[in-house]
C-alpha cells in the first residue's frame, strides 16, 4: 500500500507531480474542504490523473482541523480491492433496503472498512443498524455532512443522496479506534412531555428555556453543529448514550436524534479535554504498535469549537494521516452497536510496514488552559453531582415529612398565616391551598380555642416545642381531634415562623371511648356490668355510711330464662333479654342504677334513703312487668323474675355482706317457684349454714357407703306381672337417719356431686337387674333410673351409660333412662342430641312427671322417648274426679297415637287400678301394688310373681 495526503489546496500540485509517476494506479481517493470550488478543480484534477480511482468529495461549511484548507488523502493497494456505490437519494427512506443494497454491491467476505457519506444525517443512525457484518475484523464508519454540503463521486456532483466505499482483502488489515469523549456536567433533568425524536418539556418546562439558560443564545444559534459539541447524554442498559441535539423548533420543542420517552432523564455534556488529549495519544501509541501504511481520521464538528486549539495539536502530530471533517461519526464493528464518536481513527495496511512511514509526528504537550480548564469542570461537576445527590436526599426526606406525611402538616409566619400546607392536610380537612393560603390559621378553628392555641404558638416562637390537644372542624363540619406539636421555624438563626403538625386521633379517641366503655358496660343491653355496678355502688355505700341513710340493693334472676335461649337460640334469646331490661328499666325509680351481673342476672342500686316498703313495692312492680307475655317472631314466650332484698344497714355494712345476703334472698325466691320477691332474713343464713353442713355430710356419705337404693317393682295393669324395677336412692345418716331424697337430690346438684352418684346408682342398678334376670331366667326384665337435668347434660353422661351396660353385661333394651319434662326441655339441643345417642345405643327413654311441666305436648313429637310415666298428681283423684279421669285418658290416647307405652305413678288403691285397665294404661306402680324393697326383698317378690 502507498499513502499521500495533504492538507492544503497549495500542496495539491505538489503531490500530482511527485508522485504521480511513482504511483500506482490509486484505489482510492478521498478529498474534502469549505469551497465548493475548490473541491471541485481538485476533483477534477484528480479524476484527469487518475481516472479509475474510486473518488469520494465533500464540500460544506465544516471545520477544517489545523491550517488546513483542504483535505486529500489517496491510497494504492496491492493486493486489495476498492468499491463504490453512489446512493440515490430516494432510498434513504428504507433503509433495511438500502442496507441491502449496499451489502449486495460493494461488500465481500473479506471486507475491512466499510465507508458511508451521506448528507440524510437522520437516515444514517438506521442505515448502520441494518448494515450487516460480514466478519469480526469489519468496521462499519459513517460521516453525517450538513444540509447544504456536496457530495462528488467519480461521475460528478451529487445533488442528495450519499456514497458507500468498501475495503476488502485477505491481507489487508485495519484498526479502528473512536473514543466516546462526552462527560455529563450539571444536575439530570427529567422528560416530561416528548414525541418520538423530539423533546417537549423538561420538569414540566420547554425544553427550549433550559438550552438557552444554561448553553446560551450563540449554541441555538450554530445548531447543528453545536449539538455534537454540547449534546445531552442518557443513560440507556447502564451506559451513557449520546443524543446530539439537531434543532430547537419554533414550539420551544427540541429535536434530537434519537427516539425518547417520557421519564427518561437526560444531562448535558461536553467534551473533556484531557479525555480527547489521551485518547489522542492512546491512537498514536496503538497505532505505532502495529502495521500502518495508511490512516484515515474523521472528526465531528463537536471539536470544532473549545477544543479546536487542542485538536490542532493532535491533527499535526497525526502527521500523514488524512483528516476529514463531519457532522456526526457514527461506529458500528463486532463489539458495540452503533454509536456516535467525536472522532474515528482508522489504520490501514497490507504488509508489516512501521510507523517509519511518517504517518505520526512528535506529539507536542497540550494547551495547560485547556487542560485546567477541563480538570476545573470535571471537579465542579462532581462536587455539584454530590451536592444535588444531598440536596435531593434532604428534599426526599423533606419531602416525605412534609408531602407524604400522613399527618397534617403547615406552616405559619410570625403572624399566624398560613405559609405551606401538605396534601394530607387538605385531604383530611377538606380545604385547598388556594383558599387558605396566606389566611390566618386561627380561622379554623373554634373560638373558645383561639386563646389556648395562641399561647401554644408564642411558645414554640421562643423556642419551646409545644404539644396538645385540638378539636379542629373541617370544611364539611365534622369535628376532628388532633394531637397537635408546633415546632419554631429557624432560618440563619432566627425564628421566622412555627411548624405545625397535626396526628389525627380522633378513630383512636373513639376506639379508647369503645374500649373503656367495653370495660365498664355491657355490649348486649348497654347496662353497666358487674365493675361499673360495683364502683357504683361503693360511691353510694359511702355516702349512705357518710350521711347515715338507709339503701337498698336488689339482686334480680330470670327464672327459666336458659330455656327461652335452648329453644330459640341465643341470638333471639339476646333480643327478649333486651326487651326485659327496656321493660324493668321503665318501672324503676327515678336515679335507681340497673347493671347485668352475668347471663340472666342483674343488680339493682336503688336511691339515697329508699325504705323498706318502697324497695319492696318496686321490686314487686318489676316481678309483674317481666312476668307480662313477649311476643318474639309472632309466638308468645313467659319469663319471671326472682328477686331477692337487703337492705343498709340491717342487712349487711360492706359490699359483699350485702350483695351476700341479696342473693341468699334470691335464692330463696326462686326455691319458692320464682316469681316473687323476698327480702333477706337472719333464718336464710340459718338455712345455707345448714346446706353447707349437709353438702360435707353428703360427701362424707359417699365416701362411707351410706348411700343405697330401694327398687320399686312396676307391674302389667292387666296380668299384674312384674315388669320392671325403679331405683330409688336413699340415704341413712349415722345421726340424722334417713335423709329424703327431696332434700339432699338438689345439694348434690349444686356441689356436684350428683355426677358422683349418677356414676354408683347406674352401675348398681344394672348389675342388680343383671343378677335377677339370671336368677329368674327372665331376660326382659327392665330397670328404670333417675337421671337429674345436670347429670344429663355432663358431657361424659352417655360414656358412663356405655361403662355400666359393659360391666354388668345388661342388654341395653333393659335399661329405661327417666327424665322429668322440666329437665327434658330446660336444654333442648343438647337434651335432643345425648336422646339420640341413647337411643342409637338402644337404651329406653321416660318421661317422669308427664303433665307437670310447660308445652308438653308440643314438644312431646319431638322428644325420642318410648314411655310416659303419668305424674301421680292426676292418679290420686282417679277414681272420683271426672277432669283427672279426662285429663288421664287424654295423655294416655296420646300416647298410644304416638306408639308410647304409659305407666301411672302413685296407685294407692284397687279402685285406681282397675280404672287404669278401664282406660287402657299399660303398666302402674305405686304404694297400692308394692312399696320400694330393698335388694333381697325385690328377690322374695319377684320369685312369688312368677308364674
Amino acid at each position: 500500500m502507498r499513502w499521500f495526503c495533504c492538507r492544503r489546496a497549495e500542496e495539491l500540485d505538489h503531490l500530482l507531480r511527485e508522485h504521480s509517476s511513482s504511483l500506482d494506479e490509486p484505489l482510492f481517493v478521498q478529498i474534502a474542504g469549505n469551497d465548493e470550488e475548490a473541491v471541485r478543480h481538485a476533483a477534477a484534477a484528480l479524476a484527469r490523473r487518475w481516472p479509475h480511482a474510486h473518488m469520494v468529495g465533500m464540500a460544506g461549511p465544516l471545520p477544517m482541523a489545523g491550517e488546513a484548507n483542504l483535505a486529500v488523502g489517496v491510497a494504492s493497494m496491492t493486493s486489495s480491492t476498492v468499491s463504490s456505490l453512489a446512493l440515490p437519494a430516494d432510498e434513504f427512506d428504507r433503509p433495511d433496503g438500502l442496507a441491502a443494497l449496499i451489502a449486495e454491491a460493494v461488500v465481500r467476505h473479506d471486507t475491512t472498512l466499510l465507508l458511508l457519506f451521506t448528507n440524510h444525517r437522520s437516515a444514517l443512525p438506521p442505515l448502520l443498524r441494518h448494515l450487516p457484518l460480514a466478519n469480526e475484523r469489519m468496521v462499519i464508519i459513517g460521516c453525517a455532512l450538513p444540509e447544504g454540503s456536496v457530495l462528488f463521486s467519480p461521475d460528478g456532483r451529487l445533488e442528495r443522496g450519499g456514497i458507500a466505499v468498501s475495503f476488502s482483502g485477505t491481507a489487508l488489515r485495519g484498526h479502528c479506534a473512536a473514543p466516546f469523549l462526552w462527560e455529563p456536567i450539571g444536575l439530570a433533568f427529567s422528560i416530561t412531555k416528548s414525541r418520538d425524536q423530539q423533546i417537549d418539556e423538561l420538569n414540566g418546562q420547554k425544553a427550549s428555556s433550559y438550552l438557552e439558560r444554561y448553553l446560551g443564545k450563540e449554541f441555538i444559534e450554530r445548531l447543528p453543529f453545536s449539538g455534537m459539541e454540547f449534546p445531552f447524554l442518557i443513560e440507556r442498559n447502564g451506559r451513557d448514550v449520546c443524543l446530539p441535539i439537531v434543532a430547537v423548533n419554533q414550539d420551544g420543542s427540541v429535536a434530537v436524534r434519537s427516539h425518547v420517552h417520557n421519564g427518561e432523564k437526560v444531562r448535558f455534556a461536553y467534551i473533556h479535554a484531557a479525555s480527547l488529549y489521551w485518547s489522542a495519544r492512546d491512537v498514536a501509541m496503538q497505532t505505532a504498535k502495529q502495521p500502518a501504511e495508511g490512516m484515515l481520521l474523521y472528526y465531528s464538528a463537536a471539536l470544532g469549537g473549545y477544543t479546536r486549539p487542542l485538536f490542532d495539536g493532535v491533527a499535526a502530530a497525526f502527521g500523514q494521516a488524512a483528516l476529514f471533517p463531519a457532522v456526526e461519526v457514527l461506529v458500528k464493528d463486532a463489539y458495540t452497536a452503533v454509536r456516535p464518536a467525536a472522532f474515528a481513527a482508522i489504520s490501514l495496511a497490507e504488509t508489516a510496514a512501521s510507523v517509519e512511514s511518517g504517518l505520526l509526528s512528535p506529539w507536542s504537550s497540550p494547551p495547560e488552559g485547556m487542560m485546567t480548564l477541563a480538570q476545573l469542570m470535571s471537579t465542579s461537576s462532581r462536587d455539584m453531582e454530590r451536592l444535588h445527590v444531598r440536596l435531593q436526599m434532604s428534599e426526599q426526606r423533606y419531602k416525605s415529612l412534609f408531602e407524604h406525611n400522613t399527618d397534617i402538616v403547615y406552616s405559619t409566619d410570625l403572624h399566624g398565616r398560613l405559609t405551606s400546607v401538605n396534601p394530607a392536610f387538605e385531604q383530611v380537612l377538606g380545604y385547598k391551598k388556594e383558599e387558605i393560603l396566606y389566611t390566618n390559621s386561627l380561622k379554623y378553628i373554634h373560638p373558645n380555642d383561639i386563646p389556648r392555641v395562641t399561647r401554644y404558638f408564642y411558645r414554640a416562637l421562643r423556642g419551646n416545642i409545644q404539644t396538645y390537644n385540638l378539636e379542629i372542624p373541617a370544611k364539611s363540619g365534622e369535628r376532628l381531634l388532633f394531637q397537635m406539636k408546633n415546632i419554631p421555624i429557624i432560618v440563619d438563626g432566627k425564628k421566622v415562623g412555627i411548624y405545625g403538625i397535626g396526628r389525627n386521633i380522633t378513630e383512636q379517641k373513639k376506639a379508647e371511648e369503645k374500649i373503656s366503655y367495653l370495660a365498664y358496660y355491657d355490649i348486649d343491653t348497654n347496662l353497666p356490668n358487674r365493675t361499673k355496678w360495683m364502683e357504683l355502688f361503693s360511691e353510694q355505700l359511702d355516702k349512705a355510711k357518710q350521711k347515715q341513710r338507709k339503701m337498698a340493693v336488689a339482686l334480680i334472676d330470670l327464672d327459666r330464662f336458659k330455656w327461652i335461649n335452648d329453644s330459640v337460640g341465643h341470638y333471639a334469646g339476646d333480643d327478649i333479654l333486651r326487651q326485659l331490661v327496656e321493660r324493668i328499666r321503665r318501672v324503676l325509680p327515678p336515679s335507681a342504677e340497673l347493671g347485668r351481673f352475668h347471663g340472666d342476672k342483674f343488680c339493682l342500686l336503688f336511691p339515697l334513703k329508699t325504705e323498706v316498703q318502697a324497695a319492696t313495692e318496686a321490686a314487686l312492680r318489676i316481678v309483674r312487668e317481666v312476668a307480662r307475655p313477649i311476643v318474639y317472631d309472632g309466638k308468645e314466650f313467659f319469663v319471671t323474675a326472682s328477686v331477692g332484698l337487703a337492705m343498709f344497714p340491717d342487712d349487711g355494712e360492706d359490699e359483699h355482706a350485702l350483695l351476700r345476703h341479696a342473693d341468699m334472698a334470691v335464692n330463696m325466691a326462686k326455691k319458692g317457684g320464682g316469681n316473687r320477691v323476698e327480702r333477706y332474713c337472719a333464718q336464710m343464713n340459718e338455712e345455707a349454714m345448714h346446706r353447707m353442713e349437709m353438702g360435707g355430710h353428703l360427701r362424707r356419705a359417699i365416701e362411707e357407703n351410706e348411700l343405697f337404693l330401694c327398687y320399686q317393682p312396676i307391674v302389667d295393669v292387666h296380668t299384674r306381672a312384674v315388669k320392671a324395677m325403679e331405683a330409688l336412692i336413699r340415704w341413712r345418716h349415722p345421726k340424722l337417719g334417713l335423709v329424703r331424697p327431696d332434700e339432699f337430690i338438689p345439694l348434690a346438684e349444686e356441689t356436684g356431686l350428683i355426677h358422683e352418684i349418677g356414676r354408683w346408682v347406674l352401675k348398681t342398678a344394672c348389675k342388680q337387674a343383671k343378677r335377677w334376670q339370671e336368677m329368674t331366667g327372665n331376660d326382659q326384665l327392665a330397670i328404670f333410673v333417675n337421671v337429674s337435668a345436670v347429670q344429663f347434660q355432663h358431657e361424659r353422661f352417655v360414656d358412663n351409660v356405655k361403662q355400666a351396660l359393659k360391666q354388668s353385661r345388661l342388654s341395653p333394651s333393659c335399661l329405661h333412662l327417666e327424665l322429668t319434662e322440666h329437665s327434658m326441655l330446660r336444654y333442648l339441643s343438647s337434651t335432643m342430641r345425648t336422646m339420640d345417642e341413647l337411643r342409637k345405643l338402644g337404651v329406653g327413654i321416660a318421661v317422669d312427671d308427664f303433665g307437670s311441666g310447660y308445652s308438653s305436648f308440643h314438644y312431646l313429637k319431638r322428644l325420642p322417648a318410648t314411655i310416659l310415666k303419668i305424674d301421680r298428681a292426676f292418679i290420686e283423684q282417679l277414681h272420683a274426679n271426672a277432669s283427672d279421669e279426662a285429663i288421664v285418658k287424654a295423655m294416655i290416647t296420646m300416647a298410644h297415637g304416638l306408639g308410647l307405652e304409659t305407666i301411672a305413678e302413685g296407685v294407692e288403691t284397687p279402685e285406681q287400678l282397675n280404672r287404669l285397665r278401664d282406660l287402657q294404661c299399660t303398666y302402674a306402680q305405686g304404694y297400692g301394688i308394692c312399696p320400694p324393697l330393698l335388694a333381697e326383698e325385690v328377690t322374695l317378690y319377684v320369685t312369688e310373681k312368677q308364674p
